[in-house]
């Protein structure tokens, strides 16, 4: 079958042969014309793969005709160009593919059919911690730990990357999986089997947004999907609204591109842009860097849209100059842009699409801000940070609450450090750490903290010894252009020492506290904080101790270090008097626009990305070390406590089972809003009380051995037992915080996992009640494993995060949400009635189902499977089961 859209041109590269692309702005349709450039890359695939059965002409007309259908759920296919994976959804990934040829032979298939089809790059960055700070050799360390807690995972890793075709694997100690993609793995172009086409990206981290900064089209999916992808499954999606967002104006010189974000997540989040994609257009655009571009897509996640796109412009193309891409195919990438008509001139109003919507903002007005003190949407501008605070201190309890008695507001702990006594009081800083692609990828934000840092040393001023400081960049290349001009030293005089290359803080990955300071803070109940240039701050996540975190820009990371306190107005009190007595103001060391832009032309240079990213996959001696087996059936070891064939096949058969009305279930957990898959499946310590530590230590294990739930996750043994097991859990059935629930045929309050097995022992189901954005954050697939290994057949929500709703189909576990206008609360559910959910013989997407209760009540709830295709996985029993069966038939 020919695909009718294929265009013959001439070579873009005088060196080549003709090529082919898929060129529909020369068929003079003026509805590409109007289309926003994000439509036009699903437009180039949906036509790339149109000589498939899975792509038909209809879709591509569907697409065509985006502007009239796009409010009608028409259902398009996507097959993104490659994906990226990161080793915390890289190794179950793995897991299930292994666990997949296991089942794809039983049932007399060829097990390596299982084998990623399109290119797999998986790179290693969320296993590091910060165990040593404020030391030379942190860095070295901190890496020899990782290596001693996760030889085990790596060399299963490396296995894979031998096993399985198309898979690439980015050992540790290289960077950042979204700024690795942005400097290095994408292309923006792809030239494969002949064919030019624009690059494109799924991959198994949320933040895979990152690259849509440099007009990539990318976006992050749950580790399920990701998996079917590589397999050759295209994404099902509904075709979405675009919300085109104008910026306008020129940025006031003390702001940054942090600063910028933290304002568009908050507008973004009063707009409402969950399940759409946003286009940035606009004059403002050009007054952009790539870097600045892509922490604003970076983020795109916590402001709920899929995807947040930055067409290509020359901007783009220099930013392939300077990162090192060969000068050639940059150029036939700009040739090939031009032909398709996709570069894009944003001071051109002229080439402005057709947009859902516009919202607007004029840069002038974003002023110096954070985001906290739980949520990265609640932005407070650096002027109010002190009141705020305050405020937050004694509100009631909640994202902007703390109900701390007034009485208590002003105490204060005495402790004793290093033979030194210091105070802590609610706000004090104990964690400060420049972390997370989100800033570290933005030379000017990174070289503004390191002449912040120089200017604060030659000030006189310090940081206090007991604050946790850390700096753990994106990639090799930042640490080397701030050797090389000339700031790293002084950075290392105020304790921000690399101690890592990886996302370490910003998941939590944050290492222990000083064991006085975690008394004091416990002694007095303190409202301990942490700052940091990440892009999340969810109760719970950066570290167990600090209630409160604020999201700021690498250059606040340092002046709140310097301060030692959140409650500091920088307009009018000093962050410090130094030796001579004189009063340091944050003014004072502050480094203009025109210094750090000196200072990036001189050092930011290509030379640089291509010493470091040409030896990116060989320089990790420990890595070329490992010893992995060759075999093309992974070998499993029954005593691994990282490793473990997961159940999710066992008794698989090729004949599909009938869904069944789900009867009479209990409720596990009844849920208020934003409930974060940090809360369903966290990624950071388990803690020593828990079903997880309870399982380690029966296997032998010492708390010092236990590692992260995160670098667990190819053993389900323990990811089941860390389901809802996150210590700032709010359970409407318990009356404090805590991974507990009230098993009800009992009466006994009992931790999660130990309440869903007894209810498992006697043939019970379980649903789980939700608000508002249940899942929102990461988009990790054990926030979907985890409830279906407890037992959880459903659950129901007002409202589903985009990637966790994925998540959950794809895990055969079904998404129920409230009517329009009804929630638990105008039902009158408690979460104590028992739940018949009918499940009809003939399914379509988005239907209403019939809920009955034990008390007598009815109700309806939209079975939110949005397309035919999640209906399949769903018949299937999951996605992962629909692959398996069409690999083995």
């Amino acid at each position: 079958m020919s695909n009718p859209f294929v265009r013959i041109v001439e070579p873009l590269d005088p060196k080549q042969p003709l090529k082919k692309f898929f060129n529909l702005s020369k068929l003079e349709d003026v509805r590409y014309a109007r289309l926003p450039f994000s439509i036009r890359v699903l437009l180039e695939a949906a036509i790339r793969n149109c000589d498939e059965f899975l792509v038909k002409k209809g879709d591509v007309e569907n697409i065509l005709n985006w502007k009239v259908v796009q409010h009608k759920n028409v259902e398009v296919p996507f097959k993104p160009a490659r994906v990226i994976l990161q080793d915390f959804t890289g190794v179950p990934a793995v897991v299930d593919f292994a666990a997949m040829r296991d089942a794809v032979k039983k049932l007399g298939g060829d097990p390596e059919k299982i084998n990623p089809i399109c290119p797999a790059d998986l790179v290693i960055d969320h296993s590091i911690q910060v165990d040593f700070n404020r030391r030379s050799d942190s860095l070295q360390k901190n890496q020899d730990l990782e290596f001693e807690r996760n030889k085990e995972r790596f060399e299963f890793l490396k296995w894979g990357s031998q096993a399985f075709k198309n898979m690439r694997i980015i050992p540790p100690g290289s960077g950042i999986i979204h700024q690795v993609n942005l400097e290095y793995l994408a292309r923006v172009v792809m030239d494969q089997d002949g064919y030019y086409y624009p690059d494109s990206v799924v991959g198994t981290d949320s933040h895979t947004t990152m690259i849509d900064g440099l007009g990539v089209l990318g976006w992050g999916v749950g580790g399920i999907e990701a998996e079917a992808v590589m397999l050759g499954q295209p994404i099902s999606m509904v075709l979405p609204e675009v919300v085109g967002y104008k910026l306008l104006g020129t940025p006031q010189p003390l702001v940054t591109s942090t600063d910028i974000v933290l304002t568009i997540t908050k507008h973004l989040r009063q707009v409402g842009v969950v399940g759409k994609f946003v286009e940035f257009f606009g004059p403002g655009v050009a007054q952009l860097s790539i870097a600045d571009r892509a922490t604003i897509a970076n983020m795109c996640p916590e402001y709920g849209a899929t995807a947040a796109y930055f067409p290509v412009d020359d901007i783009s193309i220099g930013y392939l100059m300077q990162t090192g891409r060969d000068k050639e195919k940059v150029m036939c990438t700009k040739k090939y842009l031009e032909a398709v008509g996709m570069l894009r001139d944003f001071k051109n109003s002229s080439q402005d699409p057709d947009f859902t919507q516009v919202v607007e903002l004029d840069l002038h007005t974003v002023v110096p801000c954070c985001s906290g003190p739980k949520r990265p949407q609640d932005k407070v501008a650096v002027s109010d940070m002190k009141k705020d605070f305050e405020t937050c201190l004694g509100a009631k309890q909640g994202f902007k609450g703390f109900q701390i008695a007034p009485d208590r507001h002003k105490s204060v702990v005495k402790f004793n450090f290093e033979g030194c006594d210091f105070e802590l009081a609610h706000g004090s800083v104990v964690i400060a750490a420049i972390t997370s692609c989100t800033n570290t990828s933005n030379p000017s934000v990174m070289l503004g903290a390191g002449l912040l840092a120089k200017k604060a040393v030659e000030a006189g001023l310090t940081v206090k010894p007991y604050i946790k400081t850390s700096l753990s960049p994106g990639s090799g290349v930042v640490t080397y252009y701030l050797r090389e001009s000339g700031v790293m030293s002084y950075l290392s005089q105020l304790g921000f020492d690399v101690v890592g290359y990886g996302c370490m803080t910003c998941i939590g990955n944050s290492g222990p506290l000083p064991e006085s300071v975690v008394e004091a803070i416990t002694q007095g109940d303190l409202v301990a904080v942490g700052v940091l240039s990440g892009n999340r701050n969810f109760e719970g996540r950066v570290h167990p101790n600090t209630r409160a975190n604020y999201l700021a820009s690498p250059p606040l990371v340092i002046a709140y270090a310097i301060a030692g306190t959140i409650r500091i107005d920088f307009e009018k009190e000093p962050l410090g008097i130094n030796a001579s007595g004189r009063k340091i103001f944050l003014k004072d060391i502050w480094p203009t626009r025109n210094e750090i832009q000196a200072v990036e032309r001189q050092f930011v240079i290509p030379g640089m990305f291509k010493e470091v990213y040409q030896k990116i996959e060989t320089v990790n001696e420990s890595w070329n070390a490992l010893d992995a087996p060759s075999d093309k059936l992974y070998t499993w070891n029954p005593k691994s406590t990282y490793i473990k064939s997961p159940p999710f096949f066992d008794g698989l058969t090729l004949a599909l089972q009938t869904p069944k009305t789900i009867e009479d279930a209990y409720v596990l957990l009844s849920f208020g809003d934003s409930v974060t898959t940090d809360h369903i499946s966290p990624a950071g310590n388990i803690a020593r009380n828990s079903p997880a530590a309870r399982y380690l230590t029966s296997r032998g294990l010492t708390p010092r051995e236990f590692n992260s739930y995160g670098s667990r996750r190819g053993n389900d043994a323990v990811m089941a037992r860390g389901t809802f097991a996150n210590i700032r859990l709010v359970n409407k059935f318990i009356d404090k915080q805590g991974p507990q629930t009230i098993h009800f045929p009992s009466g006994e309050t009992l931790d999660v996992f130990d309440a869903a097995e007894r209810y498992k022992q006697a043939g019970h189901s379980l649903i789980v009640l939700a608000g508002k954005e249940y899942g929102a954050g990461s988009s990790r697939d054990w926030a979907a494993k985890g409830p279906f290994l407890l037992g959880v057949k459903a659950v129901l929500a007002e409202s589903y995060e985009r990637i966790h709703r994925s998540n959950l189909v794809g895990m055969g576990v079904i998404p129920l949400q409230y009517l329009p206008g009804e929630d638990a609360g105008t039902l009158g559910l408690t979460g104590r009635e028992r739940y018949t959910i009918v499940i009809p013989e003939k399914l379509k997407p988005q239907m209403n189902v019939q809920i009955k209760l034990d008390t007598g009540k009815t109700f309806h709830a939209i079975m939110r499977f949005d397309t035919d295709v999640e209906l399949t996985y769903f018949h299937n029993g999951g996605i992962l089961n629909y692959m398996i069966r069409k690999m083995a038939s």
